[in-house]
């Protein structure tokens, strides 16, 4: 199944190192943070795993859970997790989910259906699609989703930009501009008329009759 942006985020059950979920349930009214790993004691996803551990807090404040996964087992998740902390700086306190059947990798289309039914034996070379980010909203809709090659490490403060932008156009009639960050002007969105902009973004600039910018709303 090839997932895009607005598809409903295929729900599962798994047993995390917080015990088991249900996965839209323990999403609940707020955003979600999925990011998958393809195998557990590798470099990069150790440092990747200790830098959101430092972030969480931060994803929280914006009503955002965060949730790893890995095709290791849960028990190899519980050692991994002393590593990371050694290596971040941070202890690692939200859920990692164990996925050694690979159902969730393949459910989530990371892995082929062919791709066998154990991580047992399997190489991170083998495992290399499993490097993505599903950001999901509220409605369990899949608003954001990246994939990461072996070799490359997550940039965490994007995805915290990017939530940040998400937020805000679901809530105003305006979208963000090449590397907008908070505070920056916005762009206001074509179904806002001139006079609807005159009311609610006094002062705008057209740029191009298609290009409108003002400033961020605070509301």
């Amino acid at each position: 199944m090839s997932l895009r942006i607005n598809d409903t985020a295929p729900d599962f059950t798994a047993e995390t190192t917080q015990g088991p979920i249900h996965f839209h349930e323990w999403i609940g009214d707020g955003w979600a943070v999925l990011f998958s790993h393809p195998k557990d004691f590798t470099p990069v996803c150790t440092t990747e795993l200790g830098a959101m551990a430092g972030l969480e807090a931060e994803f929280a404040k914006r009503g955002a859970k965060v949730i790893g996964l890995s095709v290791d087992p849960v028990d190899s998740h519980a050692k991994w997790a002393k590593d990371i902390e050694d290596v971040g700086g941070h202890p690692v306190t939200y859920p990692m989910i164990g996925d050694p059947e690979l159902k969730i990798a393949k459910l989530y289309d990371m892995l082929a259906a062919d791709a066998g039914e154990t991580s047992e034996g399997r190489t991170p070379a083998l495992n290399a699609p499993v490097r993505t980010v599903f950001v999901i909203g509220p409605d369990k809709k899949i608003k954001l989703h990246l994939a990461y090659p072996m070799t490359t490490g997550r940039n965490f403060d994007e995805i915290l930009r990017v939530l940040d932008s998400m937020q805000l156009t679901a809530k105003h009639k305006v979208a963000t501009p090449a590397n907008w960050k908070q505070g920056d002007d916005v762009i206001i969105t074509a179904a806002v008329s001139n006079e609807e902009a005159d009311k609610s973004f006094p002062g705008y600039k057209t740029v191009k009759p298609y290009l409108r910018t003002a400033a961020q709303p605070q509301s």
